[in-house]
């Protein structure tokens, strides 16, 4: 039987699923994970270890479930092994895209029918529970822990929590999919004949918009772009209700990423510079919410 180690190499290695020894090769970028790969009987497996994170709602069963019916329904690399705190997967052979590379017409064209497979496809392969993920009772979420934690943020919550009750009051009635919730460049795989996608630490119920939105936001669309995704994600031109709820959910994203990071600054143990990030994010959440009032000032004009 396995047993819990302080050196998640050790961890990995010890699995009981190899022929024999192994030697796991970190791979760096995760934040909230340990990530390794894996040679085993000329097969190569991708392995990510992490526990709970119940402060940003990261967890595991979640996360498991939907890594399944994203196999199931032809989105993600299959899953090989599971057990708490580990997860193994296929290793997909080619490379991770980067934000130029979304921003491509043609990348674009083809990542849009991978997010709405996501969306309905996964619907139809899921099993068991599974949590929703609704971005502004994230930001209700956040505010407390930021509070309770007597963050030197605190200032900044009254103004930023208004702001979300905007968005969320923007956004209005939804379509509930199954959402990704995390649409970085770096968790789409090029294989060279197909995209994949992979990270399921923040699956759940959602509003399309919210992916839509997160993709823009991470990968830095232009208007003209955001244009072009939503007709090719919609099939005809977009309506003014969804300009709206596209440019809503854009700047909700945003928000949320930088609150994340403001917990992260202090619950997180990872040697990354948090402050950094929240700067950043908080940059970026400022314009998008001057792009999303003018999109409600046309609006409001007709």
């Amino acid at each position: 039987m396995n047993r819990p180690y302080d050196d998640p190499a050790a961890q990995v290695a010890g699995l009981d699923i190899w022929s024999g020894r192994v030697e796991p090769r970190p791979i760096e970028g995760g934040i909230t994970n340990t990530n390794f790969l894996v040679e085993d009987r000329g097969e190569r497996y991708f392995v990510r270890v992490g526990a709970d994170i119940p402060v940003h709602g990261v967890m595991r069963f979640n996360e498991l479930a939907a890594a399944r019916a994203a196999e199931a329904a032809g989105v993600s690399p299959a899953v090989v092994h599971a057990e708490p705190g580990v997860l193994v997967t296929r290793f997909v052979e080619g490379r991770t895209l980067a934000e130029a590379d979304l921003r491509e017409p043609a990348m674009l064209e083809r990542a849009v029918p991978l997010i709405r497979r996501c969306h309905h496809g996964i619907l139809e392969q899921l099993r068991g529970p599974a949590l929703m993920f609704w971005v502004f009772q994230i930001v209700r979420h956040y505010a407390g822990v930021l509070r309770d934690a007597g963050s030197k943020r605190v200032a900044l919550l009254p103004e930023l929590q208004e702001q979300s009750r905007r968005l969320e009051r923007a956004v209005g009635p939804i379509e509930v999919v199954f959402g990704h919730n995390d649409l970085l460049a770096a968790n789409f795989l090029d294989d060279g004949e197909r995209l994949w996608l992979i990270d399921w630490d923040y699956a759940g119920f959602n509003s399309p918009f919210f992916d839509l939105g997160g993709l823009s936001s991470n990968n830095q669309f232009d208007p003209e772009l955001e244009e072009r995704l939503l007709a090719l994600y919609f099939g005809r031109p977009p309506a003014p209700a969804e300009r709206r709820a596209l440019a809503a959910m854009k700047a909700a994203s945003l928000l949320r990423e930088s609150l994340w990071s403001m917990v992260s600054e202090i619950h997180s143990g990872i040697d990354f510079d948090f402050d950094a990030y929240t700067e950043e994010n908080l940059a970026r959440f400022r314009r998008a919410w001057a792009d999303f009032e003018a999109v409600e000032r046309d609006s409001a004009t007709g």
